[in-house]
């Protein structure tokens, strides 16, 4: 059996990216070698009956790192209902 060393990974961040952008709305898409994470702030709109949605974060990436995000996302979600109950779905009045 062989000594693999796994080098340490070291995650830096400047101080405007750890101050996160806040988005309430989201759109998938995706071509054969990208998919496009858009994340957007929805709010009204200055005519009645519209809402106006500002994309403030783009991302995009391959489509194994996609799956991988969403293997990732699935078991956070899991661990944070395990320990603080349910999220309710959206539109799911019952739990609110």
């Amino acid at each position: 059996m062989s000594d693999v060393q796994v080098p340490e990974l070291r995650v830096d961040i400047d101080r405007e990216t750890a101050l996160g952008k806040y988005a309430n709305f989201a759109i998938f898409s995706h071509q054969k070698n990208e998919f496009y994470l858009d994340f957007a702030l929805m709010q009204p709109g200055t005519q009645p009956n519209q809402v106006v949605a500002l994309v403030t974060s783009r991302i995009i990436t391959s489509p194994q790192h996609a799956k991988a995000l969403l293997r990732s996302l699935a078991e956070n979600i899991q661990r944070y209902e395990e320990t603080y109950g349910a999220i309710p779905e959206p539109g799911d009045t019952s739990k609110a």
